[in-house]
């Protein structure tokens, strides 16, 4: 009778949370809990299984759930006789991943595509990007998902590294400003986010093995840091751990990463998610803390189940992951019972998506041609001018209604585009496209995978000739794909042959005529610049901005708006020069593996990858070693110019606020980002020349008005980690503060004295079996 009571209680608690309370309190939850039955709870925290299972109850589950929003990437095991309903988990981090038609249905269920995340990075604007959050958080909410799969803040360790594009940056105070900024206005929606992937997920190459070798510092310093930003800030809801080991250990299975660090440490009180089909071992993911396995197995099931059963697992252990799942699905919309509308607002969203677009593209070059003064007609170049790329592939991929090409946003403008070989270009890359997918396996196994560009076609000395006579300006437009399973290869960082050669050819024509040649970049991440940037007249990093790609860089190319984007990333003159290239699988053949495990053989930078370069990742690198680079960390030119005078430092709190006026010397209105470096004092700990420690962006100022800039950075933000007392250290002593342009472009500076040193202890974990330089 007891037992029957507590099951109808139960039921009726969820059920009255459906009804609209806002979340089931502790002592529901604990009702709950004591209702389920072992089996429940192992099959709870394993969700529903992706394409099957073999298990009678799971499959029909499946059916139920892959109902209730079409191509989301998951869902959580529903318990009918308790209430509990099934919540969805669906991709990001470009915009919502669902499938755009479903089975009877004439409507369509399209959404927004937004700028790549290493765009959004480069926007250095906070605000600009909790509103882009907004907007997607909106999308989700409205289209019946509970739970956002994003955003994603690895560090591009590398610039080969396959997923940058889905990640925000080189230094871990914008990837974890960025995305803490990404979670509040997804979250404004009353949905989750799920921050990823947690950690050290900084190759693809063999990503669902390998071993991560990294000291605790750089752990501390360089990997971890943006997750601890985020989730102080930000509080997401989830985080999803990462496919890889670190030091000989799965993340979803280290209970010093998931546990002591995360949770511990930083107070984190969400729920902890594998990446689909992570780790190897239910029962251990489980003893580290990590709340739910996704999509869920069979066996994880039955190592669950044997666990508990040997004794190797306790119940109570497993209780504390149920707890925290059912804590998710409380809060969740689903369990609220939102009557969601399947009707976002993709009209205005498409203007939010052309607008922050503005804000993170990036002017590398101009030689006085930018903005547009006096242009009619315009000659453009490249496949991709035709064939604008809006993102990436994979589960990053979003299925949008259009994607504004180039040729399109120049038209759109109101210039003549010289369109004479538009059908010549267009059925080149048809064709070139048929016979890629001709050439894939059949079992649809290579659907995520990305797309290679279609080859260069090189007009005719004659065609060019006739082109440049009758065009004011010529636009070569040079593309990369972008997507998960591969990491990049040594060839996709440069220009081609042929990529060459139309370069060269059209701007050796053009500028025989007197006109002028932009080159625009459609790239998700870092290309080799330094031989070729001083050819054409002006070069803008575009980025991959989303479905209004075509009409966003026309705005930026005819002045609506100044560019304002700064590099959250080094373009290295050379690949080599990177501190990583020595410890980087760069053209490493091994295959595709998601679901598969591939054989340890002890690959160097595939089975395992020593981060020898520790610390010294991006600017830290190069600055250490005093090496020449293409473009510096923050970089971007503007259409106008920007003085920085009364630059101040006084004391505030344990730390200092450091302010500065900018004002706009120029002639057109335009935005400046404020970078805020630090260099330490010299001794003790081995140090970076400087540091990123603020930064903010100013609002539109017009030509000549001025803005006050203020920027706090507390003790703590001083800190290095010291290994041996295993804290967190503010040496006492004069740090050099610094407002800069960029990383090598220091406008003033002012010196800070820190009158004692402070220190944060941590625990001792998460440390390399061997110290790094023995296992060199």
């Amino acid at each position: 009778m007891k037992k029957a009571f507590i099951l109808a209680s139960s039921a009726v608690l969820f059920a009255a949370c459906q009804g609209g309370e806002p979340q089931l309190g502790k002592a529901s939850i604990d009702k709950v809990l004591r209702a389920m039955t072992l089996e429940e709870k192992v099959h709870f925290v394993i969700g529903t299984g992706m394409t099957g299972t073999g298990d009678e109850e799971m499959s029909a589950t499946i059916g139920a759930t892959k109902k209730i929003v079409p191509g989301a990437a998951g869902t959580t095991y529903p318990i009918k006789r308790l209430g509990i309903p099934s919540i969805v988990l669906a991709d990001g981090p470009a915009g919502l991943r669902i499938d755009p038609t479903r089975e009877g249905e004439d409507r369509t269920y399209y959404c927004t595509h937004f700028p790549i995340a290493t765009l959004l990075a480069s926007t250095w604007n906070q605000e600009l990007v909790e509103q882009v959050g907004t907007a997607m958080g909106e999308e989700v909410h409205e289209y019946g998902a509970d739970v956002y799969l994003a955003p994603a803040l690895n560090i591009h360790r590398h610039p080969l590294n396959g997923r940058n594009f889905e990640y925000y940056s080189e230094d871990p105070l914008v990837a974890g400003k960025t995305a803490a900024a990404y979670v509040r206005g997804v979250q404004s929606n009353d949905v989750g986010t799920s921050i990823k992937h947690f950690a050290y997920n900084n190759q693809e190459t063999n990503r669902t093995a390998n071993d991560a070798v990294i000291s605790q510092r750089a752990q501390r310093e360089i990997y971890l840091k943006g997750f601890e930003i985020t989730v102080k800030e930000a509080a997401p809801w989830t985080i999803m751990t990462s496919y890889n080991k670190i030091n000989g250990t799965y993340t979803s299975q280290s209970r010093e990463l998931v546990t002591t660090v995360l949770r511990d440490e930083w107070g984190f009180k969400g729920t902890v998610m594998t990446d689909w089909y992570g780790g190897d071992d239910g029962a251990a993911q489980m003893r580290a803390g990590n709340d739910m396995l996704q999509p869920g197995t069979d066996l994880q099931y039955e190592q669950i189940i044997s666990a508990i059963r040997d004794g190797s697992l306790s119940e109570a252990e497993l209780d504390v992951c149920v707890r925290r799942c059912l804590e998710l699905v409380a809060r969740s919309p689903k369990a609220k019972g939102y009557a969601y509308s399947n009707e976002p607002d993709l009209k205005t969203h498409a203007t939010v998506t052309r607008q922050s677009a503005l804000e993170g593209m990036v002017l590398l070059e101009n030689k006085g041609v930018l903005p547009l003064k006096n242009v009619k007609n315009v000659a453009v170049f490249g496949c991709t001018s035709y064939d604008f790329v809006a993102g990436g592939t994979g589960s990053g991929n979003v299925n949008r209604a259009y994607t504004v090409s180039l040729l399109d946003g120049l038209k759109n403008a109101g210039f003549k585009v010289d369109e004479s070989k538009k059908d010549v270009y267009l059925k080149h890359i048809a064709d070139e496209l048929a016979a890629y997918q001709a050439s894939l396996p059949e079992d649809g196994s290579a659907a995520f995978y990305p797309t290679p560009r279609p080859s260069e076609l090189i007009p005719s000395p004659k065609e060019l000739t006739a082109s440049a006579r009758a065009n004011d300006l010529a636009i070569i437009t040079f593309g990369r794909n972008s997507g998960e399973f591969f990491d990049r290869s040594g060839a996709d960082f440069s220009l081609n042959a042929k990529e060459r050669k139309l370069l060269q050819d059209v701007t050796a024509a053009f500028h025989r005529a007197g006109k002028k040649v932009v080159v625009v970049l459609n790239i998700g991440g870092v290309i080799e610049t330094a031989s070729w940037k001083n050819t054409p007249d002006a070069i803008l990093l575009a980025w991959q901005a989303g479905q209004e790609g075509g009409n966003s860089v026309t705005d930026i190319l005819t002045g609506k708006q100044s560019p304002s984007g700064r590099l959250p990333m080094t373009f290295p003159v050379n690949l080599m020069d990177a501190g990583s290239s020595a410890n980087f699988p760069i053209d490493a053949d091994t295959g595709v593996y998601f679901v598969n495990r591939r054989v340890d053989i002890g690959q160097k930078d595939v089975d395992r990858t020593i981060y020898a370069e520790d610390i010294y990742v991006g600017y830290r690198w190069f600055d250490k070693k005093n090496l020449p680079v293409s473009y510096p960390f923050g970089y971007g030119l503007s259409y106008t110019s920007f003085a920085f005078d009364k630059a101040a430092v006084v004391p505030a709190g344990d730390g200092f606020d450091a302010s500065v006026v900018v004002t706009n010397t120029g002639s057109v209105p335009g935005k400046e980002v404020v970078q805020l470096y630090v260099a330490a004092p010299s001794g003790g700990l081995d140090k970076p020349v400087r540091e990123l420690k603020a930064y903010a962006k100013t609002r539109e100022l017009k030509p000549g008005e001025s803005e006050t800039i203020t920027l706090h950075v507390d003790a703590y933000g001083l800190a290095s980690f010291n290994e041996k007392s295993s804290a967190w250290e503010a040496a006492a002593g004069e740090y050099n503060v610094c407002f800069a342009e960029n990383s090598r472009d220091v406008r003033a500076s002012v010196l800070f004295n820190l009158g004692e040193a402070k220190s944060w202890p941590v625990h001792d974990v998460l440390a390399p079996k061997q110290p790094i330089q023995k296992l060199l």
